[in-house]
C-alpha cells in the first residue's frame, strides 16, 4: 500500500524534504503532501529587501504548485491548528484532518516578545511576504501623513534588534529611504533611523572587524545605533528604553528574538525549551515517525555543545536528510546522520555593500566581494530548488 507522508511547512526545510523524498519515492511507492499556510515558498532571508521595498514581490515569493506539481507531491493551503503523534493524524484549520505513515514537521519558529509591554500589540515582525508588505505600506504611509503634519513620530523608524535580520533591515531602510523622500518631497534629514540592541554590541558572534565595518558603513549613511540597553515598553506612539530614554516613534520593527513553534511545543512530542528534540537522524526523541527540519528543532551537535543556529542553509540540508531518511525508515535501510556543512554566513548592509564569512576557515569578506558572495548565495539556492524556472511564468 501507498504511504502516506505528510509535510507541514513550504519553507526551506519543508521543500527540500518534499524534493528530496520524492527522488527516492516512486509515486505509486509514496503519496507526499505538502501543507502551508501560504501557496508560496518565501524566500525569508531576502525579505528586508522588499520591507523597504528595494525588489518586487515576485522575487522572493515562488508559487508552490509550479515547484512541487510537476515532482508529483500535493499542495494543500491551509493552517496547522493541531499535531496528533499517537494518534499520526494533523488537524488543519479548517478542520480537515489528516492521517500519516510518516511526519515532516517543518513549521519555522515564532517571534519571541518577551513579555515586553505592548510589543506585540504595537510592533512589526519580518517572518514572511505579508509582514514585508505591511511593513513598506506603513511606512510610506507614515511618510505621507509627516510630510502634511510634521510629527516627529512619523519620521522615525526604530529597528529593535542588532542581529543578522535587524542590521540588514536597517541597511535597507538606509538606502532606501533617501530616495523615497525625494519622491514625496521630503528632507532625507529629518528622518530618524535607529538600531536598538540590548547586547554589548550589534552581529554578536561577528569578528570585531566585520562589526566595525557594520557599524560605520551604516552610520555614515544616517543609522543611530543604541546598544547595551533593551527596549522596556511600547506604545503606539512611542518606544521607552531600560535607560530611560523615550523614542517617539509610530514605527518599531522587532527582529529581536525568536522562540520555538507553539503548535510544535504543545503536540505531546518531547521538546527543549518549546523545540522539538531530535535524535541525530532527525526524528523526534519520542515519535520516531515524525522527523524535523528547520526551526521547529533544536539540533544539538554533541553533549554539552550549543544547539545549531536556526539558519535557512541548516533548514536546507536538515530537509534533504529528512528527505532521504523517510525512504531508509521505511526500508529498514540505515539513516544519515545529520552533519551540517556550514558554508558561511553573509549579511548585506544595504544594496552596495555586506559583510560575510565564507568557507570552512571563515574568510572574512566585506563591501563588494561580500555583496557578490550574497546574491551568489541566492541564485544557488533558487536553482537547487528550480525556482528560477518558477519565476519564468
Amino acid at each position: 500500500m501507498s504511504k502516506q507522508i505528510l509535510i507541514l511547512g513550504g519553507g526551506y526545510g519543508g521543500l527540500l524534504s518534499a524534493l528530496t523524498a520524492r527522488k527516492y519515492f516512486s509515486i505509486a511507492d509514496a503519496a507526499i503532501t505538502v501543507v502551508n499556510r501560504f501557496p508560496t515558498h518565501q524566500i525569508i532571508t531576502e525579505l528586508h529587501r522588499l520591507a523597504a521595498g528595494s525588489i518586487a514581490e515576485k522575487a522572493v515569493s515562488l508559487p508552490l504548485d509550479k515547484l512541487l506539481r510537476d515532482k508529483g507531491v500535493n499542495l494543500v493551503i491551509d493552517t496547522v491548528e493541531q499535531i496528533k503523534p499517537d494518534e499520526k493524524k494533523v488537524v488543519l484549520q479548517s478542520g480537515v484532518t489528516y492521517s500519516y505513515d510518516a511526519l515532516v514537521v517543518a513549521l519555522g519558529s515564532e517571534t519571541a516578545f518577551f513579555g515586553i509591554p505592548g510589543l506585540q500589540e504595537y510592533s512589526f515582525i519580518l517572518k514572511s511576504v505579508n509582514d514585508a508588505n505591511r511593513i513598506r505600506a506603513h511606512v510610506e504611509a507614515c511618510l505621507d501623513a509627516y510630510k502634511v503634519s510634521k510629527n516627529k513620530a512619523d519620521a522615525t523608524i526604530v529597528v529593535g534588534g542588532g542581529g543578522l535580520t535587524g542590521i540588514e533591515l536597517v541597511g535597507e531602510f538606509a538606502d532606501k529611504l533617501p530616495e523615497l523622500c525625494r519622491s514625496k518631497g521630503i528632507d532625507f534629514n529629518d528622518i530618524s533611523l535607529y538600531c536598538v540592541e540590548a547586547a554589548p554590541s550589534v552581529l554578536m558572534g561577528f569578528p570585531q572587524e566585520l562589526i566595525d565595518r557594520a557599524v560605520s558603513s551604516l552610520s555614515k549613511r544616517g543609522v543611530e545605533f543604541i546598544t547595551n540597553v533593551a527596549i522596556t515598553e511600547m506604545t503606539k506612539t512611542a518606544v521607552t528604553l531600560k535607560d530611560g530614554r523615550t523614542i517617539e516613534t509610530n514605527t518599531l520593527v522587532w527582529t529581536g528574538g525568536v522562540q520555538g513553534n507553539s503548535v510544535v511545543a504543545n503536540c505531546g512530542i518531547e521538546v527543549n525549551r518549546g523545540r522539538a528534540s531530535v535524535t541525530e537522524t532527525l526524528q523526534s526523541t519520542s515519535h520516531p515517525d515524525v522527523f524535523l527540519a528547520g526551526d521547529s528543532a533544536v539540533v544539538i551537535p554533541s553533549e554539552g555543545a550549543r544547539p545549531y543556529p536556526p539558519t535557512a542553509q541548516l533548514a536546507w540540508q536538515m530537509g534533504e536528510t529528512v528527505g532521504h531518511n523517510m525512504f531508509a525508515y521505511f526500508n529498514n535501510a540505515p539513516m544519515d546522520s545529520f552533519t551540517p556543512v556550514f558554508s558561511g554566513t553573509l549579511g548585506s548592509l544595504g544594496r552596495k555593500d555586506a559583510i560575510g564569512m565564507i568557507g570552512g576557515k571563515q574568510t572574512q569578506l566585506k563591501g563588494a566581494p561580500a555583496t557578490f558572495m550574497k546574491e551568489a548565495s541566492n541564485v544557488r539556492y533558487l536553482s537547487h530548488i528550480q525556482g528560477l524556472f518558477a519565476l519564468a511564468y
